[in-house]
């Protein structure tokens, strides 16, 4: 998939919003994939966490791309929506979209996108059914 074959304005929920910082960058200057990686996982889980009403767990992502690099000072917006469900498990597709702080009428643009799959737990730490799945 190429750039121009990106859609041109987000899918989901908006559950993100986050300024790229210094601390936050790689040895090139440009933010860690690591760290973009960690607030989509947040995010990701406002849905999961809202469907299972209650505490989720992650435990796997599939499905990653980088489109495009995030730079320091770039206001990075998180958008999920809830793609399928199991007994257990919530994946979600999450997206994240860039826009240059300093340029207000800036187009927003997507960098990212991943699929992460969320287990309901108990108090245990155990899965536990969603809502409305019979045992």
């Amino acid at each position: 998939m190429t750039h121009t074959d990106l859609p041109a304005h987000p899918t989901g929920q908006p559950v993100g919003r986050v300024i790229a910082m210094p601390a936050d960058t790689n040895p090139e200057g440009d933010i860690f994939g690591g760290w973009l990686l960690a607030q989509m996982d947040l995010a990701g889980a406002t849905p999961a966490f809202e469907y299972a009403q209650g505490r989720c767990a992650t435990v796997a992502l599939d499905a990653m791309v980088f489109h495009q690099p995030v730079s320091v000072g770039d206001e990075v917006s998180i958008y999920a929506k809830v793609i399928k469900t199991g007994r257990t498990s919530i994946r979600v597709h999450v997206e994240a979209w860039k826009r240059p702080r300093r340029d207000a009428q800036a187009e927003s643009v997507r960098v990212t996108e991943g699929v992460f799959t969320y287990v309901a737990i108990d108090e245990n730490r155990k899965p536990r059914l969603l809502p409305g799945v019979e045992g």
